[in-house]
Formats: structure tokens, sequence, C-alpha cells
């Protein structure tokens, strides 16, 4: 595949530090090897819709590997086989299928291969672009480290890193004050954040979706702690963990997204009922986009320059419609659309829970 002339590069879904090093990787990778044209699509797929495309030079590549979130912006709204144009006179969504579009956009800047930078939704708005014929390579990214195919993602490591310094930050004011300090995390249905993370500082509970909880045995917990010398609980809590009676808590719902559900607040309800069971004071601190933001860990550095690499090779040997994944620390390929509306979720015997477990930390079952 040496006679590539021309490659895309689009980051999708929400943004994670590691983004900009894997453009780079891709991006650099494809100009030193013989001066492959490199575009790169703003917005996710609303650029590519909308034909709002920047060309990629070494300059342009050059001092963003330490940078946090994404030189070519990215959208989590925006679906090619639903476009949102705006509401009609009785306030109703109006949606249209962009497809031909997007392929208008590959078309006349003459992009052979596109280079996805997303997670499942992104894999998923991808599927009808393959179908249509474009040969597209999926790099995974998210910080919820929940896609299907590959054990390690760009972002998790440093969004890990941030939820382990909150939680190492609450000891101190937790034990100061005798209370039940709670941290809720990101992870959507998926619970590795707040599992790595509340590992990592020394959590006393840890509440993830995989896991429903009993809040009584949670009670009962932070309760015997508060009469033990320790005083105080640290409780690492997921935004999609939720009770054996209840459901996940919603913040709110968009309904123009592709994926409309936002999930947000089950640290506040806990610390409520916590409060009504036991009389401890309770805490609640939410982290949300701040687990987001910042420069990428030299972890996410490295696998993002990897991945895009890997990536970049996949093009060369003539594979595509393909994403690269780490498995059991070997680089591999799978099908793209295998890893499509898919997420991986904890099992409830992997060794991290099992270590946990063996730590004396309360999981409220």
């Amino acid at each position: 595949m040496s006679d590539i002339k021309c490659i895309g590069i689009l980051t999708g879904g929400g943004d994670c530090p590691g983004l900009n090093a894997a453009i780079r990787g891709i991006g650099k990778a494809a100009l030193f090897h013989s001066g492959i044209k490199v575009i790169g699509i703003k917005d996710g797929y609303q650029g590519l819709i909308e034909n709002r495309v920047v060309q990629l030079g070494v300059n342009e590549l050059s001092g963003i590997l330490t940078r946090g979130g994404t030189i070519l912006g990215t959208n989590n709204k925006c679906s090619p086989e639903k476009y949102y144009e705006g509401d009609d006179e009785f306030g109703n969504h109006i949606y249209t299928n962009a497809v031909d579009r997007c392929m208008e956009t590959i078309e006349q800047h003459e992009i052979e291969i596109l280079f996805v930078i997303g997670g499942d939704g992104t894999f998923t708005c991808t599927k009808p672009l393959v179908e249509a014929g474009l040969r597209c390579i999926g790099v995974p990214k998210t910080i919820d480290n929940d896609i299907h195919g590959t054990d390690l993602t760009i972002g998790f490591t440093t969004a890990t890193r941030i939820g382990t310094m909150a939680l190492d930050r609450l000891h101190s004011t937790g034990d100061s004050h005798h209370r039940v300090m709670i941290c809720e995390l990101m992870g959507r249905n998926a619970g590795w954040l707040t599992l790595a993370s509340g590992l990592a500082s020394g959590s006393d509970v840890i509440l993830i979706p995989e896991i429903p909880f009993d809040i009584e045995k949670v009670c009962a917990f932070v309760e015997g702690r508060k009469n033990e010398r320790s005083g105080f609980s640290i409780v690492a809590c997921a935004e999609g963990a939720h009770s054996i009676h209840g459901e996940q808590v919603v913040s709110k719902r968009i309904s123009s997204s592709p994926d409309p559900i936002r999930l947000g607040g089950i640290g506040r309800q806990i610390a409520h009922e916590i409060e009504q069971h036991t009389g401890i004071e309770t805490r609640t601190t939410t982290l949300g986009h701040i687990q987001r933001g910042g420069e990428p860990s030299a972890t996410d550095r490295v696998l993002a320059t990897a991945f895009a690499t890997a990536a970049f090779e996949l093009a060369l040997d003539g594979k595509f419609n393909c994403m690269v994944g780490l498995r059991d620390g070997h680089m591999q390929a799978q099908n793209i659309l295998d890893a499509a509306n898919k997420q991986r979720l904890i099992p409830t015997d992997h060794r991290f829970i099992r270590a946990a477990r063996a730590m004396r930390t309360c999981f409220g079952d």
C-alpha cells in the first residue's frame, strides 16, 4: 500500500487526554513514510458532514504530544445516519441521513483511508461509512476503558491518576471531621475507572455498576469503621452504580444525541441515605469533567503513540475496517464493527475485585 496519497483523521465522542498524541502518531507516521497528505476532520462526524477540514503538516503536529484534549475538536451528539438539522415549527427535532454528505467530503478531499479515534459510539457511527465503501481504521480511546477488544484505552490511565489524587485528598478531611467522604467518578455503565481509582487510593467502599449494592450493608460497614480507631470512611462511587432495589440515576437526557442518557447524582443519593441510616456526617464530591482534562500521563502518551503507529502499519499492510487493541500485553487488530455498540464490563471475579476484597474493601454486596 505504498501508493497511499491521502488519509483523514477524526476524533469522535468525548474528549480525553492522549488524543493529540494519537493524532500526532498517525499524522507523523504518514508524513515521514512517503509524504502522504494528512487531512484532519474538525469536530468529529459533524465536521465530516459539514465539510470542515484542515490539512495537517509537521508544524501542526509538533508540540501537541503533551497537550490534553484534541486539536481537531470532537462531538458526541452527531451521527452520520441521524444528523440533527434543527426543530420544526412545533418544536420537533428534524433529523436527516447524512452518510452521502460524509462520502462527498471524503471524495472531495481524496481521502483514501479514514482513521477514527473514538469509543464504541464513534465506531457504531462508522458502520454506515464502512458499508458505503470507506476504508476505516479505529484507535480506541475513552476514560471509561470499556471498549470491547482491548484491555486498555487511551485516556484511562490519566483519568485514573486524577481519580486517585482526588480520593487521596479526601482522606485528610474525612479523618479530621470523622466523616464519610464520597467521590463520584465517571465511567457510564462500566466500573473500571472507579475500581482502579478506589483500589489505588485504598478506598474503604467501592461501588460499581457491575455489583449492585445493598445500602444497608454499606451503612453497616461505615458505621463499623466509625466505631473503630479509623473513625471515617472513603467511598469511591461510579456514576453508573445502583442499588439492588433501584436503577441508575439519570442527571439529564439529551434528545438530539445518539446517546441521550447522562448519568450522575448517585453520590448525593448515597450520602443522604447514609446520614439518614447512621447519623454520620457525609459529604459528596463529584469530579465530573475534571477527569477528562489536563495533560496525558506518560503511559497514555506511549499507548496513544503505539496505537497510532500500529494503526498506520495496518494501512500499509492493506488491512482495513479494523481496530487496534491491546490484549494480554500484545497489540492486535479486530474488526472495527465488533467493537461497535458494545461495552466491556468488569467480570465480578476480576483480579482487581479479588485484590480489593482481600484488603477488606466493601462493595455493598
